[in-house]
């Protein structure tokens, strides 16, 4: 057996030391988001590593319903659910089609198009936030789940269509000419193998958008009114209008809903990192 190296002990001796690190300033947050979730109103904020009297009552009352700013609860949490996936729906749609048709297709234009994309990207997204208000107001849209739906594609499809543009480029284009050879259409050459190919960016790129949409707060702030139409993040921020904001119903309410956005990550993981960053196949 072949002990490691000095070189490779050093190296993953580093690794640790970054990565501890940055592990625990990440895990403590939601640590004590935990325990917030566990703890009786009058021990919250007792400062204890764990509660005296740890009890799951917090999320019996966020399940039931049972507190003034919870009545639309699960109302809520479907209107992020859907508002998430109809994102992540429209944003790959739009970005599959617009990667294939400048990469494979080479229309004219379409590196003008998709660096014109990525110049919207100087401008912060919550500069935006106003303007897109006046839009959605314009055409009738405010206070609809669709302003909020269009406003998050328009944001995740620039990035979306870079990506996907990248691990396009990375195909082999003698595919698309056998493809041509046995005859098939550009419709055919799209949907049995350039999508094939192309599904773990794919996969990355609707994570990422879903992701974007399920944990956006400003947009859906400003385009959303009615308690009925909101999302749970903007229901959320209603709990500290209270003069005694009831903290371990939120702290339990946020991490309720940060289960599902941790799911489809640790599902989608090992997609994630390659994606995003690589292109759809390995030479």
């Amino acid at each position: 057996m072949k002990l490691p190296s000095l070189r490779e002990v050093a190296t993953e001796a580093r690794l640790l030391l970054i990565g501890i690190p940055v592990f625990l300033w990440t895990m403590i947050p939601i640590y004590h988001m935990f325990l917030f979730a566990i703890s009786p109103k009058e021990d919250a904020f007792s400062g204890k590593l764990w509660p005296d009297h740890p009890t799951l009552h917090n999320f019996e009352i966020v399940f039931k319903q049972q507190h003034y700013f919870l009545r639309d609860f699960y109302v809520q949490f479907w209107n992020s659910m859907l508002i998430a996936a109809a994102v992540g729906a429209l944003t790959l749609f739009i970005a599959t089609a617009a990667a294939f048709s400048i990469s494979r297709l080479k229309v004219p234009g379409g590196r003008m198009v998709l660096n014109l994309a990525l110049f919207t990207y100087f401008i912060p997204a919550a500069f935006l936030a106003v303007p897109m208000y006046r839009t959605m107001g314009n055409y009738g849209l405010l206070n609809n789940h669709w302003s909020l739906i269009l406003a998050m594609v328009t944001i995740a499809s620039p990035y979306a269509i870079w990506v996907l543009k990248q691990a396009s480029d990375k195909l082999p284009v003698e595919l698309d000419e056998a493809a041509v050879m046995d005859g098939a259409t550009t419709l055919q050459i799209f949907r049995l193998v350039y999508l094939p190919l192309m599904m773990p960016s794919l996969v990355a790129i609707g994570t990422y958008a879903v992701l974007l949409a399920w944990n956006e707060y400003l947009y859906a702030f400003l385009l959303l009114s009615n308690d009925r139409q909101i999302t749970l993040p903007v229901a959320l921020g209603n709990f500290l209008a209270a003069d005694d904001s009831p903290w371990e119903l939120l702290m339990t309410t946020g991490f309720i809903y940060a289960l599902p956005p941790a799911a489809v990550y640790y599902a989608f993981r090992r997609y994630m990192v390659g994606g995003l960053t690589a292109g759809a196949v390995k030479s």
